[in-house]
């Protein structure tokens, strides 16, 4: 076999240890390399109209051109309210209760969808709204709302980063978490989603789905579902009071902004596996309940891929590992609430060190063609075997066999059946 060499501008010991354990070689940032694990601001400028570079079959990188069609917020929203008026529009003539594709909270793009959003707010004036901004991560810069006069006051300065930018650095401040910078770009665009105020809890503490979701392409899509996702609960209790509101230790998940927080425990780093998980539901609600959940979640990331398909330059060198963000609520029903494109490979823990090392294996085993060696022009079968530690979650030529299929399937006959598993 002929020296393959790696390249990253990310120093993970995941990631290079995997690397190291197949014999690959480190190149230097002037020298040919076979495999790059690169960052999104890297792999945007290598494929942007600019750069001059052409990669050859030999070579493969971790993110396709235009992966924020997915990953950033406003985009997402976008894409997924176009595929469901295309498939309402579809099926106009059809039972559309059987195909409910609203597995998004109702979100707005603010300042662009202000009087949209008010006329919301004014049919539900108690409920409570989250604010993001679009293009950030690790909880940076998010904050509740519930007055519509803090955001008409925003609206009308027409400048994020004057007004929610400072708020939203004071709230970061107060509970040490650092995150949102003290000033922001003009004109920084923010979604604004309805909150889901009755999430399911466990111990009295809200939590969400990290889950990693592995596209080798997007004409046709495959798509692969690690078996090893985890929950990541807040170390406060929930506290829907308004007291509570600017206390992101209660209302938000990510490990950046729970970490700092009194409560956090550093020797599990509040997280469950997904099978522990399941196996409560199932002791509470009963396996039909935890099994339907599952086969929900599956459908929704199945449904979000094909949402943004049509959009994505699907560039045979090229693959993604998103970390899906799934929020459960008291009835059962998963909530899609961002997707990332470059989940976290810190670990904070052994069980997340060994979780995120065996994740960048099994992605290798993936995408590399039964010799181990790079090439963009294998058909990107894989074998049983490279599968293992993955659930098939879509397969557009195979079809028959996924679990996004299945459930696909299942939908046509579940409607009743779903409303008496939920309130068993």
């Amino acid at each position: 076999m002929s020296r393959i060499s790696y390249f990253t501008d990310m120093e993970k010991s995941v990631v290079t240890a995997n690397f190291l354990k197949r014999g690959w070689t480190s190149a230097t940032s002037d020298e040919d390399w076979n495999f790059y694990w690169a960052n999104t601001q890297t792999c945007r400028s290598l494929f942007s109209a600019e750069s001059s570079y052409r990669l050859g079959d030999y070579q493969m990188i971790n993110h396709f051109p235009n992966h924020y069609e997915l990953t950033r917020k406003d985009l997402m929203v976008k894409n997924i309210k176009r595929y469901k008026r295309e498939q309402d529009k579809e099926r106009e003539t059809r039972e559309r209760s059987q195909f409910n594709l609203e597995f998004v909270p109702v979100t707005f793009v603010l300042p662009a969808d202000y009087n949209l959003f008010a006329e919301e707010y004014r049919r539900c004036p108690t409920c409570t709204w989250i604010m993001k901004p679009c293009g950030r991560s690790q909880g940076s810069g998010i904050f509740l709302v519930t007055k519509l006069s803090r955001i008409k006051k925003w609206s009308n300065e027409g400048n994020s980063a004057s007004s929610f930018g400072r708020h939203a650095a004071v709230q970061s401040s107060a509970i040490g978490g650092g995150g949102a910078q003290p000033t922001a770009p003009p004109r920084e665009s923010y979604v604004i989603s309805k909150y889901i105020e009755s999430p399911l809890l466990i111990g009295g503490k809200k939590f969400d789905l990290r889950l990693y979701v592995l596209v080798t392409s997007f004409r046709p899509i495959r798509a692969y579902l690690f078996r090893r996702g985890f929950c990541r609960f807040c170390s406060a209790k929930y506290d829907r009071s308004t007291h509570q509101m600017d206390n992101m230790l209660v209302h938000l998940t990510n490990v950046a902004i729970q970490k700092q927080g009194d409560d956090y425990n550093p020797h599990h780093g509040g997280k469950w596996s997904v099978d522990d998980l399941l196996f409560y539901i199932a002791s509470l609600r009963g396996s039909d309940a935890a099994d339907l959940l599952w086969q929900e979640i599956c459908w929704v990331i199945g449904h979000s891929l094909k949402a943004v398909a049509p959009m994505m330059l699907s560039d045979p060198h090229c693959f993604e590992c998103y970390g899906y963000d799934i929020i459960i609520d008291a009835n059962l029903k998963p909530w899609l609430i961002e997707v990332n494109a470059s989940p976290s490979l810190s670990t904070t823990t052994n069980t997340d060190h060994f979780l995120k090392l065996s994740l960048i294996d099994a992605i290798l085993n993936v995408v590399l063609p039964p010799d181990g060696v790079p090439n963009a022009k294998w058909n990107k079968r894989p074998s049983a075997e490279a599968l293992r530690g993955w659930i098939v979650l879509i397969d557009e030529e195979a079809k028959v066999g996924s679990a996004y299929a299945r459930q696909n399937k299942a939908n046509k006959a579940k409607s009743s059946r779903s409303d008496v598993s939920r309130n068993k």
